[in-house]
This record gives structure tokens, sequence and C-alpha cells, in this order.
């Protein structure tokens, strides 16, 4: 295509030039705040930094798509297909124009029929790269270069690889699946589907691109060719990327949190433990009281039943969908709760967007008042959901978010809640109809802000001191603005690398990279199991070194493995919730940090050695702020394991003393209780000592 694409060129130019023409010439422009973009002959575009650094740079025209899009979701694992589908290139240009501080290229198909015009622009330290077509198209396409020193890291919460080269997927918001491990898009997932999906990556050069769109969008990273990275959007608008110039990928990361937003810094007592508990007031009770005969600390239990009970389809313990009190289970709540708070405790609790048509809360209140997402019928859109089935409010209605924010505020108000797991909002059928006419496949990727948006504007409203926590699931861009933590999802509760423990490090690292620097994960899982011995111990092992340290009781909760099974696991528990407990303050300068610049707590390698070129495709080790580098194992059975340690400095394990040089693999005895963690050109005694 590319010889077809400079055949045509050249005929072009040598007819201008038969008929007196000057033939088209390469344009070289310099923008008002010194960066810079080349348009060459073809119309391949190359941006450049200030500093002369190559930034984004397309290969070839554009490309317009038409198609029927089909979808299907079951469970909210969304899959999408293509009908009748037709591609056309433009791959001439046919003008270049300076409009002030714009440069303009106008590209046409070969056959003259369709146009379409590709600006630059520069402002702000960013450059801005849109197509726009001249007439309409199911989706518009930009070919970028793949560079050979250049890498694809980010793309939100993704469970694999740090550096996406190499692969092609889908940007959707969607239920992970149970599992990887069988053909996905029924109940399982596949390496991409994620509840936090992203359209940006940051690359190791230092800068970084975003696609400002809310729509479904594909993503091909030098897979099919390996010269050419595509982003495709799918809907009835322009594509348009916006460049971070950097210099440096730390400083990607403060520019995007400028242009988009960063979530809000948790208060101090959330870098302790939190315990999640259920079963009743007793239960709960109890389990308060043999964390204080085992002398292990806790800052809040988190009880996600309070709700009430309800089981699963496939087995296991799930809760009631409403936003009040089981009080047959939870009898005097708000007592309950003033408790916990007198003996130094804080009480957070679970919510989720879902409305039940089948329990007196909610349902008939929002139906009547027409708060629901509506079908084609106009009747309220209930739809297969965990619990058989459910309802979604609808947030583009201003009365429907007064009417959600009011029920999360009571339950600050009314049970004394300091917080609670803002779960699911992947859910929002695709054909829904809206209350103010929006395109459902459009807005589906704003709804875990919308759903956020109320929780964040209940708990300030009701805690405006900030001494409260929301720990959320989904999100896509913008959903920033309105977070504040974000767990990885529902891993499996095994070692399986598809979606078990291998998977959380990489998860915690690529949001970090992508805007989200206060994360956690369950300890230990919570789809399948049950969870072994093994497994919660090395698990506590990784949540030890995490920002916020979460048990989980998961989904087969009578047969999961858990901190007071035996003496050995009570013991293990309680020292890494110590080694947890003296990090403290660092976690806390470390988030200060976080909520003025992006900078991650949980850092991908590059970060602090971006001249090392050996940490560049690392996913499953990270610093823990600068200076512990932190590797667990996540092999059942394994003993030992290879670590990279970056150049540039000596490397003190944290659990023996010894020291190593930089810049080498390491292989190191790594028992249960002896994970591979090691200090920055400082030995850490303190954290040895702790027994």
């Amino acid at each position: 295509m590319k010889s077809l694409r400079l055949c045509v060129t050249l005929f072009c130019a040598l007819l201008l030039s038969s008929c007196g023409e000057d033939p088209p010439q390469s344009v070289d422009h310099t923008f008002a705040d010194g960066s810079r973009v080349i348009v060459s002959v073809e119309g391949e575009i190359e941006t450049f930094a200030s500093d002369g650094r190559v930034l984004l740079a397309t290969t070839g025209g554009p490309t317009a798509r038409n198609f029927d899009l089909a979808w299907r979701g079951n469970f909210a694992i969304w899959d999408f297909s293509r009908r009748d589908a037709t591609e056309i290139v433009l791959p001439v240009r046919d003008d270049v124009r300076v409009v002030g501080d714009e440069v303009k290229v106008d590209y046409v198909s070969e056959d003259g029929a369709t146009r379409g015009t590709v600006s630059i622009s520069a402002e702000d330290g960013r450059t801005q790269v849109v197509f726009t077509l001249d007439g309409e198209a199911s989706a518009l396409a930009l070919p970028l270069r793949c560079d050979d020193d250049g890498s694809f890291h980010g793309f939100g919460a993704q469970y694999g690889a740090t550096d996406q080269r190499g692969e092609a997927f889908e940007l959707f918001v969607t239920e992970q699946g149970i599992g990887r491990e069988t053909p996905p898009r029924f109940f399982s997932g596949d390496e991409h589907t994620s509840y936090f999906p992203m359209p940006y990556y940051v690359d190791v050069r230092g800068f970084g691109v975003l696609a400002e769109t809310s729509r479904l969008t594909t993503v091909d990273l030098c897979k099919t060719d390996e010269a050419v990275a595509e982003f495709e959007v799918v809907g009835d608008e322009s594509l348009a990327l916006t460049v971070f110039r950097g210099p440096t990928v730390p400083s990607v990361i403060t520019q995007l949190g400028d242009h988009i937003g960063r979530p809000t810094k948790p208060p101090a007592w959330a870098w302790e433990l939190w315990i999640g508990s259920q079963g009743g007031r007793e239960d709960v009770m109890a389990e308060v009281d043999a964390l204080e005969d085992a002398e292990i600390p806790v800052a809040a239990f988190w009880v996600q039943d309070w709700t009430g009970i309800r089981m699963n389809f496939g087995g296991g313990f799930g809760v009631e969908y409403r936003w009040e009190a089981d009080d047959a289970l939870y009898p005097d709540l708000p007592g309950m709760i003033a408790e916990l708070h007198e003996r130094g405790y804080k009480f957070l609790s679970y919510a989720n967007p879902f409305v039940d048509p089948v329990l007196d809360n909610h349902f008939a209140e929002m139906r009547d008042a027409g708060l629901l997402a509506k079908n084609a019928e106009g009747e309220p859109y209930v739809f297969i959901a965990p619990n058989n089935e459910s309802a979604h409010p609808d947030f583009t209605n201003p009365a429907t978010q007064d009417y959600v924010r009011d029920a999360l505020r009571a339950m600050v108000r009314d049970y004394g809640m300091d917080g609670w797991m803002t779960d699911f909002a992947e859910w929002l059928p695709l054909d829904a109809v809206l209350s103010d006419g929006t395109d459902p496949l459009a807005y589906h990727n704003l709804y875990p802000e919308a759903w956020q948006r109320v929780t964040r504007e209940a708990m300030e409203a009701e805690r405006p001191d900030g001494d409260w926590v929301m720990f959320a699931r989904s999100g896509f861009t913008g959903v920033h603005d309105v977070a504040q933590i974000h767990w990885i999802g529902d891993q499996e509760a095994d070692f399986l690398p598809g979606d078990g423990l291998p998977t959380v490090v990489p998860a915690m690292i690529n949001l970090g990279l992508s805007g989200q620097p206060f994360v956690t994960h369950d300890i230990a899982g919570f789809s399948g199991g049950p969870s072994t011995k093994e497994l919660f111990l090395r698990w506590t092992e990784l949540g030890a070194f995490t920002p916020i340290m979460r048990t989980h009781e998961g989904n087969n909760k009578e047969e999961n493995w858990s901190w007071e099974k035996d003496e050995e696991t009570t013991a293990h528990f309680r020292r890494f919730t110590l080694v947890h407990l003296a990090l403290k303050d660092q976690m806390e300068t470390l988030a200060q940090e976080a909520a003025r610049t992006g900078m991650p707590i949980v850092r991908h390698l590059m970060l602090e050695f971006p001249d090392d070129r050996e940490t560049y495709a690392i996913a499953d080790q990270y610093l823990l702020g600068p200076d512990l580098l932190v590797a667990p194992v996540v092999t059942e059975g394994a003993t030992t394991r290879d670590v990279y340690l970056p150049a540039g400095a000596q490397w003190f394990h944290v659990f023996t003393g010894e020291m190593h040089e930089g810049g080498q693999t390491v292989s190191v005895d790594a028992p249960i209780g002896t994970p591979p963690v090691f200090a920055r050109d400082a030995d850490r005694e303190d954290l040895r000592a702790i027994e």
C-alpha cells in the first residue's frame, strides 16, 4: 500500500509539473511555544518537542471505516463484532495550510471521493493531532509509526505486560471475567478485558498519547504490521490525540493529571490495615475481639454484607443490592458503628449502582419518578445481573443524581459510615434509553465516573474534613477527577497467570502509569478458590508492600484460608501487618507527592531508572516509592526467585541484610516469610527487626 501511495503522489507531482504548477513540498512549522511539526510530501506527520525530541509520528494517511456494529454482553463482558465492513484509506496529501498557529493537512482517497483533514496544534506543553472526515463514517483511524526504541506503557488496568507493544485490543469498560483460562466472552475474559481501560500510553522516551474520547477505542500496537501502531475510535466524532511532551515519564504523568484531574489523597489512617469482615453483627464483633487478642493492629473494618446476604449464581456469598441496612443481620447498626469508633476503628461498607426490582427498597420509587435507565418501550431497563435481575440509575437525569446522592449521604449521616467500596458500574446496557438523549454506547465508559461522582459528593457533603475513603473498581479517562482509591478487581483465588496472584503487580503498575496512584487489591483474591494457606501467606507479603493493605473473605468465604486459620498464619499476618504499619509515614509522604504530581506510589522501575533499558519491560516487580524494590513470589511452590536490580545503586535485601550491586539479575532464596524486597543504597534493619 505504501508503494502504491508513493506512486500516486509522484503521479500527482508529475501532473502538476506538466501543468506548470510547483509540485508539493514538505512543510516545516514551528509553533509559538517552540514545538514543531514536519509534514512530508507523502503526507506523513512528525511532531517534535521544543528540545528536538521526536514525539508522535504518523505513517501514511488516515483511514475511515464503515460497518454495522453488533455487540453482546453476557454478564457485562462486552463483545463487539462488525458486519458489512468497508475501509477507505486517504493516502494522498492534497494540501497543507498554516492557519494562524495551526497546521492543516488535507487528504483525499485515490478516487477523489472522500476527503479529510488532520489538524496539528500546540499549547500548554501539549501537541494535538485531530483527524476530521468530510462526511460520515463508523470509525476513524490514524496509523502511527512504531519506532524501534519506543514503547506503549499504560492503557489503564492491564493485567499482563506493562509494555503492550505487539498487542491489539479494545478499550471499553467491561467486567474482567471470571478467569482468563477458558474461551473468553461468556463468563470469562481475555488478556485485555478490564474494569478500568484507558486509551492512553506513555512512551519510555518521555512523551504520552491520549485519545480524547469516551467511545469504544481499538488499538493495534505494531501487531498486524511491525511498523504501524493504529488508534481507532468508533463513533461519529473526530479522532483527537493529545500528546504530552514530557520530557520524562514522570512529567508525562503529571501533565496527564493536569489535563484530566487526579484522585484525592486518602486520609492518613488508610495506610494501616483494613480487614474485610462479614456474617452479621455478632460475627464481625467477634473478629474485632479476636484481632485485638492476636495483637494485630487494624485501622478499619469493611463490612460488605451490611445490606443482607444472598447466594451467588454459581455458589458463594453475595450481598443484597440496596443502600439500606439489613436490620435482622445487623441490629442497631448505628450503635455497632459507634462502638467501633469508640474502640478506635473506622467502619467501611459496600455500595453499587444496581437497583433490585424484587426488593422493597428504591426500585418502585425510582421507577415512578423516572429515575431509571429505560428500554426501547419506555419501561425501566431490567437486565440480567449478579443478583438475578437489576436496573440502573439514569445519571444523565439530575434528579437521579440527587436521589442516589441523598441515599449515600444517609449511609454516613444515619449509620455513621466512614466510606465504602464503590463497586461495579460496568453493566449499563448499550441500548439503554437515557433521559437526556445521550448515545448509550458513548456514555457507557462515562458511567463509572457518574457513579463515583455521586459518592464523592455525598462524602464531601457529610465529611468536608476529608476523613473518609471510597475505593472503586471501574473507570475510564476522566474518572480520576472524582476518584480516590481504585482496587484492581476480582482476581481469582489462585496462582494462575491469567487472572490470579500474578496479575496484581502489572495491574497496579499500569494504573499508576495511567494517573491513578492510590491502588489496592484483595488479599487473597475474590473469585474461585478456595484459597490455600500458601496463597494467603504470599498474598499477605505482597499486601504489606501495597499502599492499601486490605483483606477480602472472597466469594467462597467459608472455605478460603484466612488470617486466623492456624497459629503460623496468624503470626505471619501479624508480622507483615506490622511491616506495613512501619511504612505508614513513608506512604503518607508518597501520597502527598502523588496528590500534587500524580507520581505513582507503586512505580514502574523505569520511573526511577530511565536510563536502564533492562527495566522497561519488567512487569513482575516494582518500586514502592523511590527506595524499596518489591519482587513478590507469585508462583506456587517457589522458594527462590530471580530479581533484576537496576544499575546505579546498591541494593540491600530487607529481610537478610545482604547487599548486591545493581545492574544485574540475582537469584535469591525466597521462602515464605522472606519475600524478595530490597532497599536502595541503605539497609532497612528496622523492617528486618519486626517479628
